[in-house]
């Protein structure tokens, strides 16, 4: 399987976002578009998904092959419960036992056997039967789960109907359907924007193990350099292919564009000499060969061209702050509950003047209800205090989409500027990118990233002296979010940073608050040194997933329930008044049976697990051996879809027995 991009043409009015653009998306290959907002990776996933069609050239896809894709933004509208509408996946199930069926028919009728494309039918043939397999095995339901729980739902979730979930969730149920469909290629856009640290992680280890071939657009560099072994940068109409991840991308960029430069420096050194032999002795008789030779000499040179560089550049500066008092935010016990659902409590915590400060942990944790609270948008519990001459710039996460899109981009800032501001609107749009014609785009045909800065804008219209931003990487480049960076870094205001991004966070922020099972716990120092005291390798291990089982893994895990369950017990009896009412002995039998039972479904699970492994082990041996007989090959294939299978079943009920000896 491979998907040929040839001659790619795309004209928007007068400018070409592509020029006579060509590669190959191979099977197995885990590509990151890369390159500044509104340099057209957005537009190009939508080609090869077959949404928008290219001025010039084509995209020449296998039958057979299938595509999915994912957007940035989608309009979502079903009336069905979480589990449902992850079911709706399977759907295509029955399109593909009519596919097998007319391959059937075809390969009967054929007998060209040694033809290539009676070749291409039996491998079509194969690959159907084997996603039809696993689709259509017990483990269909394990799979969904699975998929589900990587994502950040939870079990009482399933049931639950999809309209009671905001976009950013209902996102993540768009992207399981899209995992569990197995398609040949995956085109995501910006798959982290709505995920948690632990999701990021689950779908990152997903792409590595389990997906085909990925074209993926991101901005979280940790991301596309843990899944992706391809880069293709688009700039300025042309794309820079390279077969390694991002981080390796940059340094041979940067050694190639010094080495084009230095070539075409010595090649421009050696015309200009010689178009001076040429002029100085052009009309000397004793020299008129040398001259005719040097002539034909400079007309055969095969000139040297220097890849045009992408000089625009993002000037942002934060005005100056105006004094605060010492303490612009005092939390004394606050806490947010919805119904019987208590987001957090007791929160108490003192950000002092030019503090900068994280709030990091899984979502639905309470991040942004928190932001919301100081914003004083909800009503809370407890006593928030925001100190004297505390002027608050906030960033919401959704504040892109909040903007009027019928209006242009200059016209966007010009009702929201007051005073003499209104006199510098032209060059404050030319500092973030949107200089000459670019103010007068709709905001409607602006990219993700672009609406960002715009949104940003606004933010900078007034001097504040504590910046709240939620999410203020979401859909900005890596350029642009290393700049941001440094002007929040040399902002001297209070910061409150709500964010994923380990990478921005480093070097910007000297206070960690972590959120989490109804709690806020204030870390000082900065984003690693939070890592550190955590014993963490990553902010994804936050609230790290169970890993596939080992031997060794296995008796540590059964070992450390046994002793959670013990410790659980002797908390109980040892509980002050104050804490809540001890179980009693038929309640306490109760659990210990239910641990029991868990226990003995996760041990059932490892004996099947070490059957299949050693199933797989001595078909492998008779590989081996040489002269397999005729079916071994699918035999093979028919144990490693079992033990793959299995090793759900296993974490499924290692999560479960998790679980349980935590309550």
């Amino acid at each position: 399987m491979s998907i040929s991009i040839n001659n790619l043409k795309v004209e928007f009015s007068a400018k070409c976002l592509f020029d006579n653009i060509s590669y190959i998306i191979n099977t197995k290959d885990k590509i990151a578009l890369v390159g500044k907002n509104g340099a057209g990776k957005s537009t190009m996933l939508k080609i090869i998904a077959g949404l928008q069609h290219p001025t010039s050239g084509s995209v020449a896809i296998p039958h057979d092959t299938t595509i999915g894709y994912l957007p940035q933004h989608m309009t979502i509208s079903d009336t069905s419960t979480v589990i449902e509408e992850v079911r709706s996946a399977f759907s295509h199930i029955d399109k593909m036992h009519a596919r097998l069926d007319e391959i059937n028919e075809e390969l009967n009728s054929r007998t060209d056997y040694e033809s290539r494309e009676y070749q291409e039918l039996i491998e079509a043939m194969t690959s159907i039967t084997d996603r039809l397999a696993m689709e259509e095995s017990d483990n269909c339901e394990a799979e969904m789960e699975k998929t589900l729980m990587g994502l950040g739902f939870v079990r009482s979730d399933f049931n639950r109907h999809t309209s009671e979930f905001s976009g950013g969730w209902r996102m993540r149920i768009e992207l399981a359907k899209l995992l569990l469909t197995r398609p040949d290629v995956l085109l995501l856009d910006e798959p982290t924007n709505h995920l948690d640290i632990e999701s990021i992680q689950w779908l990152e280890n997903f792409l590595v193990t389990k997906a085909n071939a990925v074209v993926l657009v991101s901005h979280d560099r940790a991301f596309i350099d843990n899944v992706t072994n391809r880069t293709i940068e688009i700039s300025l109409g042309k794309i820079y292919d390279y077969s390694v991840n991002y981080s390796k991308y940059v340094v041979l960029r940067q050694e190639r564009l010094e080495q084009q430069m230095r070539a075409y420096q010595n090649q421009q050194k050696m015309i200009q000499e010689t178009e001076d032999f040429i002029e100085r002795f052009r009309y000397k008789a004793t020299k008129s060969v040398q001259v005719q030779s040097r002539i034909k000499q400079l007309a055969k040179i095969e000139r040297i061209e220097v890849d045009e560089v992408d000089t625009s550049h993002l000037n942002l500066k934060f005005p100056p702050a105006p004094r605060s008092g010492d303490y612009p935010v005092i939390a004394d016990n606050v806490g947010k509950a919805y119904g019987e659902h208590q987001v957090f409590d007791h929160a108490t915590f003192t950000i002092k003047r030019g503090e900068k400060v994280a709030f990091v942990g899984k979502n639905g944790e309470g991040k942004s209800t928190l932001v919301k609270c100081i914003m004083n948008e909800i009503p809370f519990t407890g006593n928030l205090k925001i100190g004297h001459n505390v002027k608050i710039g906030y960033f919401a996460q959704n504040q892109a989409q909040l903007l009027d899109e019928d209006l242009t981009v200059f016209d966007t800032i010009d009702r929201v500027a007051v005073g003499d501001i209104r006199t510098k609107i032209r060059d404050i749009l030319g500092a973030f990118m949107f200089g000459g014609e670019a103010s007068d785009k709709k905001v409607k045909v602006l990219s993700g990233g672009e609406k960002t800065r715009l949104a940003m804008i606004r933010l900078l219209l007034e001097p504040v002296n504590l910046l709240i931003l939620d999410e203020p990487t979401n859909h900005l480049d890596m350029k642009t979010k290393d700049i941001l960076k440094q002007a929040i870094k040399d902002f001297d205001g209070t910061v409150i940073v709500v964010s994923h991004d380990r990478e921005f966070l480093d070097g910007l922020v000297e206070k960690v608050y972590e959120f989490g099972g109804g709690h806020v716990r204030e870390c000082l120092g900065g984003i690693y040194e939070f890592l550190e005291k955590k014993k963490l390798a990553s902010l994804a291990e936050l609230e790290r997933t169970t890993p596939a089982p080992k031997q060794a893994d296995k008796e540590k895990a059964a070992k450390s329930a046994q002793a959670t369950s013990t410790a659980q017990r002797e908390t109980t009896e040892t509980r002050d008044d104050n804490a809540p009412r001890k179980l009693t002995y038929a309640e306490q039998r109760e659990h210990e049976k239910l641990v029991r039972k868990a226990r003995k479904k996760v041990e059932e699970a490892e004996a099947e697990v070490s059957r299949l492994e050693q199933e797989v082990s001595d078909i492998e041996a008779i590989i081996a051996a040489g002269n397999p007989p005729a079916d071994i090959y699918d035999r093979h294939a028919s144990a490693t879809k079992d033990l793959e299978n299995a090793m759900s079943l296993w974490e499924l009920a290692s999560i479960d027995l998790d679980s349980i000896s935590k309550n």
